[in-house]
């Protein structure tokens, strides 16, 4: 269920604030939500896959993590990230 090499290199592409920047929580929390979406999906065909649903749900958190650390860190980034990505908040 992880992602193609293809897509990971476009998400880190668009939300890289510099060449070469692959660690900023921009692109971590681009890459995880990318996952997240993609796992919930396979959830919805196999509603009994119980060990999916738990790394579905330590990524929820690690995002949720990375969004709080964003925001205590500088907001207009957090905000402009959680428009970006058509996120709540």
């Amino acid at each position: 269920m992880a992602l193609g090499k293809t897509e990971k290199i476009k998400i880190i592409k668009k939300f890289a604030r510099e060449k070469g920047d692959t660690g900023s929580p921009e692109v971590q929390i681009a890459l995880l939500s990318s996952q997240i979406d993609k796992l919930a999906k396979h959830l919805k065909d196999h509603k009994k896959d119980v060990h999916s649903r738990r790394g579905l749900l330590s990524m929820v958190a690690k995002r949720r993590r990375l969004l709080n650390y964003l925001k205590s860190r500088d907001e207009e980034r957090y905000s402009k990230l959680v428009k970006n990505l058509a996120l709540e908040k």
